[in-house]
């Protein structure tokens, strides 16, 4: 059984710049890792991949050759990876015995809440292969700033939950510059559990650009708490508590924290139902650190 994880979310969000983090930990606490760049557009990469869509297609020759723009490009492309899922396998299966597996896909989110090439190719490998992976999708921190970038991150969130159909987790990432965009209306933990949106409302209403629209967006808020899917982790790929928190975290949603247990389905059990010990981490100690005191939070 093979455990990994599969990187997505917008451009911009640290995908790259997470799975060479995330490696140099797992490589730390003892884990093989491997890398697999699935972005055709990302043609300067900090880490040493093991398998690189590079070497199966390029979105600079597509472009060229099929006169398409960057994005029916990656669309192209991911749809060649699937029609050519047999070469991705045969890179992964020499992988399989012994590593831990880091998919870094493409930025483009429409491949993973719109388009369902990215899905079956997953989908494919985890029936092929038997892999037990966690969509770890990142949004940044800094559109908790912004009311409004805020619910557009949400909605992308849950719709990509929805589409993937994977163990999934939410992380805002680049934490440590949450407030480089401004300061936030609320303390972090309405963000990390999206809880009541309609506090919203008032500084959305501060904007005439949103103003305009204040019953679709009282809508789409609802839809957002109906279906009360979505909450975020958080994250500073630099700091080695806050990568192990959330490791601990990606690990007993994938399975891995079953990986070397030899027990009965009790034990097992126990495990699965047993409170997270780093809970005042995740958001009391995170906005401590990384966000400064101001006596007006609502």
């Amino acid at each position: 059984m093979v455990f990994g994880q599969v990187v997505i979310g917008p451009p911009g969000s640290g995908k790259t710049t997470y799975c060479n983090g995330m490696s140099q930990f797992l490589k730390l606490i003892g884990r093989k890792v491997a890398i697999i760049n699935l972005d055709p557009a990302n043609d300067s990469l900090p880490y040493e991949c093991a398998v690189n869509i590079e070497d199966l297609i390029k979105l600079s020759d597509v472009m060229t050759e099929h006169s398409l723009g960057p994005n029916g490009g990656l669309v192209y492309c991911m749809d060649y990876l699937e029609k050519n899922i047999d070469w991705l396998q045969s890179k992964l299966e020499p992988l399989l015995k012994d590593h831990y597996l880091l998919f870094d896909f493409p930025g483009q989110v429409e491949l993973f809440f719109l388009h369902s090439n990215a899905k079956k190719v997953i989908m494919k490998l985890i029936k092929k292969l038997n892999l037990r992976l966690t969509a770890v999708h990142l949004v940044d921190a800094h559109l908790c700033s912004d009311p409004g970038k805020y619910v557009s991150a949400l909605l992308l969130t849950l719709s990509t939950m929805l589409h993937l159909e994977l163990p999934h987790i939410n992380v805002l990432s680049k934490i440590d510059l949450i407030e480089n965009y401004g300061k936030l209306a609320f303390n972090l933990d309405f963000y990390t559990d999206v809880e009541d949106l309609s506090y919203l409302q008032h500084h959305l209403d501060q904007d005439p650009r949103s103003a305009k629209y204040r019953k679709l967006t009282k809508e789409l808020c609802d839809v957002i708490e109906d279906f009360s899917l979505v909450n975020f982790s958080t994250l500073d790929i630099q700091d080695k508590e806050s990568v192990g928190n959330l490791v601990k975290l990606i690990d007993k949603t994938n399975g891995y924290i079953f990986s070397g247990i030899e027990a009965s389905a009790v034990e097992f059990s126990k495990i699965a139902v047993g409170p997270l010990d780093w809970d005042y981490y995740r958001v009391a100690a995170v906005q401590e650190k990384y966000i400064k005191d101001d006596e007006n939070f609502d």
